[in-house]
């Protein structure tokens, strides 16, 4: 089961867990269009890697291309895309490789349940 954390709680998550680090795995037009969270200035390192394709096709190297990171097996991985669903998907993955993730339930843009990273007052560019 992946723990969830809305971006209301990651301010106090990483500051009780400071071995964390943040990936984004929205697309490079997400990116480009809604803005890319900045979790350097919290000091949360952050990695952008894609998913799945705007076209809608999976990253089949996911798992390969996020290896190439080299972010400790020891270090709580917080994923996040757009609404929470992508990223979910990226922490399963990653957890079967024995990584330890947290899905960040309202994404970047938020939900109907919670506002997301870019309106919660959270640091983007």
């Amino acid at each position: 089961m992946i723990k969830q954390l809305e971006c209301k709680e990651v301010e106090d998550y990483i500051k009780n867990n400071p071995k964390s680090v943040l990936l984004d795995v929205r697309t490079e037009e997400e990116w480009g269009a809604d803005g890319k969270p900045d979790g350097e200035k919290m000091g949360l390192k952050t990695h952008f890697l894609t998913i799945q394709f705007a076209d809608k096709t999976f990253n089949e190297n996911f798992t390969e291309e996020f290896k190439k990171l080299n972010i400790q097996k020891d270090t709580e991985i917080l994923t996040m895309c757009m609404g929470g669903v992508r990223s979910q998907a990226a922490a399963e993955l990653l957890t079967k490789e024995n990584y330890k993730c947290i899905n960040i339930s309202d994404g970047f843009l938020g939900n109907p349940v919670s506002v997301g990273w870019k309106n919660s007052g959270l640091p983007y560019k």
